[in-house]
């Protein structure tokens, strides 16, 4: 079965109109290119109730990746990770750690990561390059996170160090 993701594009200036969006359609590029069918992409301004409230909308009912991009600094406006927590029923700090070392700009990231429903939420920077480099540095572990948060047998992957035996 085909993956599914979505993308929440967290910025003042893009909800207004004022700026063309670069970090989604590479984002969405990406995604397409390991194989993911991108449904919504949805633009909300910053802050933590945007955040929130069109996470637990995009999760409703959805099996697969969500990804956020922007609002992951220390801007006084950048509080997707405060939304992002909110709307979590649980976290996924090894993510978030992950995608923070890729560069080292990244231990100044607040970003979060963890499960919502059966959906799998990843807070990315605001900048196109910065939020694929930090989607590449998990994206090969998650397909088996989704398999899990679908209840699917889900073998560890031999490529991970894992085995045939089935995950409990």
């Amino acid at each position: 079965m085909t993956p599914s993701a979505k993308i929440l594009v967290v910025s003042d200036s893009l909800a207004r109109g004022e700026r063309e969006d670069l970090a989604g359609p590479a984002l969405r590029a990406r995604l397409e290119s390991a194989g993911y069918l991108v449904g919504e992409v949805r633009a909300v301004p910053d802050g933590a109730a945007p955040v929130e409230e069109a996470l637990r909308e995009l999760c409703a009912g959805f099996a697969g990746l969500v990804v956020t991009t922007g609002g992951t600094g220390f801007s006084p406006r950048d509080e997707t990770p405060e939304g992002t927590l909110a709307a979590l029923e649980r976290e996924a700090p090894g993510l978030a750690e992950a995608m923070r070392l890729v560069h080292p700009l990244g231990r100044l990231s607040r970003a979060r990561a963890g499960t919502l429903g059966r959906a799998l939420v990843l807070n990315l920077p605001g900048s196109p390059r910065g939020a694929l480099e930090c989607l590449e540095a998990v994206l090969d572990v998650v397909p088996h996170a989704l398999d899990l948060l679908a209840g699917e047998d889900a073998p560890h992957p031999p490529e991970t160090g894992g085995s045939t035996a089935t995950s409990s």
